[in-house]
Parts: C-alpha cells; structure tokens; sequence
C-alpha cells in the first residue's frame, strides 16, 4: 500500500534504509555497495514472497507490518486537523488477501485510541458494557441513545456503562473532528481510534472494541456489542446476565446464525471471496445487531485474531474466532428475546423483549418514551 507521507510503499522504505547506509564521499563504492544491496534485497522479496522465508525473521518486519497494512494511517499528530490517510481507498480488507505475511490486518494493536475514557472503568467496576459501534456523523443516533436506553448508569442494581465506538471520517474533516472532541468532552462516553470508518471494516471496528474491554475494563463481568440502530430492553438484558447459573467465562450469546452460507456474488454488501474466505459457509455465530459476552472473552478474541485471515463480515468473524478458541455460541435462556426486525411497534412485545432492529433515531426515542409509561404494558 501507497504511504502518502513518503511518497512511496514498502519500496520506498528500502531506499530510505540502503541510501542511509552509503557513504556519500566514495562514488564507486557507492554504486557497487547500492547494485549489491539492490540485489540482496530483490532476492530477499522473491523469498519472501515464495513463502521459503518466515517473515516473523526479516529485520524490517515491523516497518513492513505497518506499510503493508491496507487500513494503516500516518501517525496522529496531537494536532487532530493534521490527520492523514496513508491508504489509497477506504476500505481495510481486500477481496484478494496478500501472499507472504501473516493476518495481522484486522489486529487491533495495529491501530492506537486517538480519543479514550480509560477511566470510566477505574472509578466504577461495572456489572456490564455496552459497546456501540457507529459512524463518526451519526450524532442523531448517539443522542438518542443516550435519551433512551444508554441513559441509565444503575440497572436492576447494576453498574451498566455505554460507550461508543468510532474510527476515522474519510474526508478528514477537521470541523467534524472538533466536533466529536466538543461532544466526548461534554458526555465522556466517546472512544475513537485512527481506522478508516467504513462498512467494510467493521471487523477491525469490531476488533478495536475487544481491545478496548481487555486493556481498559477487564474488570467488567459483561460486555455486549450492539449497534447504533438497536432498541434495547436493558432491564430484561440484565435480569437474564443475573440469572443463576449463567455462564461468566467463555460465553457468546444472542440470535444465533447456523451453516450460513458465505455470499459469492460481487453485487452484493456482504460478499466474500474464496480468497479472504475459502469454506462455503460460516460456523455458528451470533448476529452483528447485538451480542452479549462474558468479558473473559475480549482478550482471547485480540489474540487468536492474529491467526485468522481478516474478512468483512463482522459477526461472523467473532464466530471464527470462537471456532478457532475450540468454544461456541450459546443459545439465549429465551430465544425470543433477541429479535431482529418487526412489522410494527407493540408495547406489550417491547416489554418482554431485548433486542430490536429500528428505522431511525426518532423511532427509538417514541417506542421508549411510551414503553416507560407508568401504565402497565400488557
């Protein structure tokens, strides 16, 4: 990949090296050592790239993990309005995977929080995280979260946190970026890191929050992911992690998803390539809208992920790397509760459920408003 602060990619960064070493008063000298190095280093590529060489040996591997990342971007000044992209498309994972380096793309350690609240974990041990991935614009639907079930910092006795997730804007927008900064400083509930925000890396976002809930909050008992279009009944959330006898290690739950077949075709959002994914369906995984886990499991995911080629498909990712762990996904103590899309709003149903797929930020901010009557809702 292209770096835009050079001017050049993996290429460039061995010219960088090799002219640093030659000295610059010996002019024959310099041109046999540079044919010598300039040799060494091409057959040092095609070994390489041929695989007979582990790449864990090369003595540039760290600038090489950095430059061949597809979503890796320029340091961060502190300065946020200096912020560049170091990748010519906004998009992490390719539909052809590169040949002779390992699946370090998707691993959350390549990219660093550019905005963090580490210390909402340290004043209070919470009982539950919830971790919502959404886009860096999308204030609306913060907002209404916030309103609605994010709003609540003690449920059925819990200590509950909301955090959102967010990466970076493709158009690096210097006023939105001051905005998000304006925004975290008011309601201290943003965390962002320097990936590219977009549909198609959602794995990496995914990732990120893992990495997050294991160096920032390993103290929490839960954890759920759910996106930023959810209605989420929190109290029937909690009551069912405080039923006796739920698991508190190794546990993935939610609307599971069995021998889903993987999408071949190109016209499609949530197509694959035999490349990136060779099987012709997913293990058993929970779907993207929500999940819930035991927050023994974050860690674990970061660091299996480093052994697990990187595809698009977020939810289904977390189901490999729950594969690969030798665990699986458990069905819910009641299925029903987790509830994808519905033809209308009922107040009873709304009551009894945990999650639901909305529309918009509005519908979210009317279903609850009514659902928190004071009448009984069935």
């Amino acid at each position: 990949m292209r770096n835009v602060e050079s001017g050049s990619g993996a290429n460039g960064l061995k010219r960088q090296v090799v002219e640093s070493l030659i000295p610059q008063k010996k002019p024959l000298f310099h041109l046999c050592f540079k044919f010598l190095l300039g040799l060494g280093l091409l057959i040092m590529c095609y070994t390489l790239s041929s695989g007979s060489l582990s790449w864990k040996t090369f003595p540039f591997q760290g600038h090489y993990n950095r430059l061949l990342n597809w979503n890796n971007l320029s340091k961060l000044k502190v300065n946020l309005s200096e912020i560049k992209e170091t990748t010519q498309s906004p998009t992490a994972l390719p539909t052809v995977a590169p040949t002779g380096i390992q699946y370090h793309q998707a691993y959350p350690r390549n990219y660093h929080f550019i905005m963090d609240n580490p210390e909402v974990c340290k004043t209070k041990t919470p009982f539950l995280v919830l971790m919502v991935p959404v886009a860096p614009r999308n204030v609306e639907a913060r907002d209404a979260i916030r309103q609605t079930w994010g709003n609540r910092s003690l449920v059925q006795g819990q200590v509950v946190i909301t955090l959102f997730m967010l990466g970076l804007s493709g158009d690096a927008d210097v006023q939105q970026q001051e905005k998000i900064q304006q925004e975290n400083l008011q309601h201290h509930d943003l965390i962002q890191s320097n990936f590219m925000d977009t549909y198609l890396n959602l794995t990496i976002k995914t990732m990120v929050i893992m990495d997050w809930l294991a160096t920032r909050c390993p103290t929490a008992a839960y954890a759920m992911k759910i996106d930023s279009d959810m209605f989420l009944n929190i109290d029937n959330l909690v009551i069912m992690l405080c039923t006796p006898g739920m698991p508190q290690v190794n546990y993935l739950t939610g609307m599971l998803m069995w021998d889903r077949p993987v999408v071949r075709s190109k016209d499609s959002k949530w197509y694959v390539s035999e490349e990136l994914y060779p099987d012709p369906s997913y293990p058993t995984y929970t779907l993207g809208m929500g999940y819930v886990f035991s927050n023994d499991l974050p860690k674990k995911y970061v660091e299996i992920s480093k052994l697990i080629k990187p595809f698009n498909i977020e939810d289904a990712y977390i189901g490999m790397c729950m594969k690969k762990l030798g665990l699986a996904p458990t069905s819910p103590p009641n299925p029903s509760q987790f509830k994808a899309y519905n033809q209308r709003y009922n107040r009873c149903e709304y009551s009894q459920i945990i999650t639901y797929i909305l529309g918009s930020a509005q519908e979210l901010i009317n279903y609850w408003t009514d659902l928190k009557r004071p009448e009984p809702p069935c």
